[in-house]
């Protein structure tokens, strides 16, 4: 029940009517763009760290889902990450790009597998849409480091599971990822990809609450364990949070963001 629970919590993002005052920091902005792949048009949203302007630095970039939720009260469906007071507060020198889920397009957006019972399964377009449009774009128009060390995907439940899937099919592209509540009981799939997959190289930070769905901590161990499998634990790429009376919710997602970019290194 708490599965099914939290599963229609966030498809009630798409109905979201949030009548609060605009929130987000000045170093926040929004623009739209093309998305062939997907066959509409997406709204982004773009943290430049304070002074951007001022200097000529390259930074390192986040790429993050549901952008609705991350900066702005006035988006968010049930309350936001606070991704850019967190980050003001840091002096943080890192760029933060949101995609904004697909409203009722998003279970197919951040779906790599397609469920019997929910459908989805067009995370492959939603991914060719950040790789092959977003990133060329922030990188010609922003000044960034490109490389896949200095690239992170991070998103929580069906976003902590495309952030996961991305960096099995595009390793070149994310070097880290933050996989937040990951919804890997959405398909068997997922795992059976890992299994398949021979060199997984990423560096993983894991975080949930033990008290989210009844399966939520055993799912990601159990893909922490698959990934054992695949590089030596002496190599400390993966990292596994469990909180404490966690639960599915953007106050734990709120929490972990800031242990999460400390532990990667950006």
């Amino acid at each position: 029940m708490i599965r099914l629970f939290s599963f229609f919590i966030f498809l009630g993002i798409i109905f979201s009517g949030n009548a609060q005052e605009n929130t987000a920091s000045k170093n926040v902005s929004t623009f739209t763009i093309e998305a062939p792949q997907l066959k509409t048009t997406k709204k982004i949203w773009i943290y430049l760290p304070e002074n951007y302007t001022a200097s000529d630095q390259k930074y390192s970039v986040i790429y993050m889902h549901d952008a609705q939720n991350l900066f702005d009260a006035k988006t968010s469906y049930v309350g936001k990450w606070n991704v850019d007071e967190k980050l003001d507060s840091l002096k943080a020198k890192v760029i933060v790009v949101g995609i904004e889920h697909g409203n009722d397009k998003r279970i197919d957006e951040l779906t790599p597998f397609k469920s019997e019972k929910y459908g989805g399964g067009n995370a492959d377009n939603y991914l060719d849409f950040i790789v092959k449009t977003v990133k060329p774009y922030i990188d010609k128009n922003y000044r960034t480091k490109t490389k896949a060390k200095n690239t992170i995907i991070m998103g929580s439940s069906l976003g902590g599971l495309v952030s996961y899937y991305a960096i099995l099919k595009y390793p070149e592209v994310f070097g880290k990822a933050a996989v937040f509540s990951p919804s890997f009981w959405f398909s068997k799939d997922i795992y059976t990809l890992t299994e398949k997959t021979t060199k997984i190289k990423i560096k993983i930070y894991f975080l949930c609450g033990d008290k989210e769905d009844e399966n939520m901590v055993q799912d990601m161990t159990k893909m922490e364990r698959l990934l054992d499998t695949k590089r030596c634990y002496c190599l400390h790429l993966t990292k596994s949070k469990i909180v404490k009376g966690g639960e599915h919710n953007e106050k734990l997602w709120r929490d972990g963001f800031v242990g999460a970019l400390s532990w990667l290194k950006y």
